[in-house]
């Protein structure tokens, strides 16, 4: 078995980034600002959006944090996003989901220019994706297919199977790993809650991924000899060893699955590091295709 270790190789993809950007400082160039929106104080949401701004520090990317409280109404959220759309200091910017209820959040992520959407989550970038078009690839799935890339891993012909059909991962996922690419060239089988024979499904599995937020869910009798699996989940569950009292615990049980695998990534430190390297991808790619 050998570790998919997410956050070595994100190290790797944030040093060859800090490069570009010294580079564009000694020619004068813009440096890319990257902006996020956080509403509510979740736990998981805080975590993560702190783990972007300290990325672009990391990097030398200019980055703004703003923040609201959970009431936030729905049109004064809709006006900050088109305020940055035409702030041209931001080359890109995210709104961390969930949004709380009172919110849509499908017409927040519509309202946000194509080309600041560095999440890769508009309508528009999600059509080119499905193209094979150029636009901003969804964050975590575009992690998941580096990380396959930069560890070696064949994928042209082999039978994937994504556990998730969620349009932020399993969806676009699925697709990308099908897509006439290297890493793709998949036959892809994407399973959800009304899947039936799902243990068998995934037994047969060369490549399994598992997106479903379960913790355990995927067990050891459901993974093939020698798979790839790799785990999207990150679920908070209680550990009173802990200070903090919870640790994060992924979708696959794996003390277990891992005595089966060729490859497997660890919970935390896998696909989570990989999203936060191909956000900063996105967006000094967001300030290149600009001309700046």
């Amino acid at each position: 078995m050998q570790l998919l270790d997410g956050k070595a190789t994100s190290e790797s993809i944030k040093k060859e980034l800090a490069q570009a950007v010294k580079n564009r400082k000694e020619q004068g160039k813009k440096i890319p600002h990257l902006a996020a929106i956080l509403v509510g104080t979740d736990g998981g949401s805080m975590t993560y959006v702190n783990a972007k701004v300290k990325a672009c520090d990391q990097i030398g990317f200019e980055s703004t944090l703003i923040r609201y409280d959970d009431s936030v109404p729905e049109e004064i959220l809709l006006a900050k996003v088109q305020s940055l759309n035409e702030d041209k200091s931001i080359d890109g910017f995210i709104v961390q989901l969930p949004l709380p209820g009172h919110i849509d959040e499908m017409k927040i992520t519509q309202a946000i220019d194509p080309l600041k959407d560095v999440d890769g989550f508009h309508p528009v970038n999600l059509g080119n994706m499905v193209l094979n078009l150029p636009g901003f690839l969804p964050a975590t799935p575009a992690g998941i297919v580096e990380l396959i890339k930069r560890n070696g891993i064949e994928t042209e012909g082999k039978n994937c199977v994504v556990i998730g059909r969620s349009n932020i991962v399993g969806m676009p996922l699925s697709i990308m790993l099908a897509r006439n690419t290297n890493p793709g060239n998949c036959t892809v089988t994407l399973t959800h809650s009304r899947t039936k024979n799902l243990e068998e499904i995934c037994s047969n599995a060369d490549i399994l991924i598992s997106a479903i937020g379960r913790p355990g869910f995927v067990k050891a009798d459901m993974v093939k000899e020698g798979a790839v699996v790799i785990d999207v989940g990150t679920t908070r569950v209680s550990d009173t060893s802990r200070a903090r009292g919870w640790r994060l615990r992924g979708d696959v049980d794996f003390e277990n699955v891992s005595k089966k695998a060729s490859f497997i990534t660890p919970v935390p430190g896998g696909v989570g590091p990989m999203t936060i390297a191909s956000l900063m991808i996105n967006t000094l790619r967001a300030m290149e295709l600009k001309g700046k």
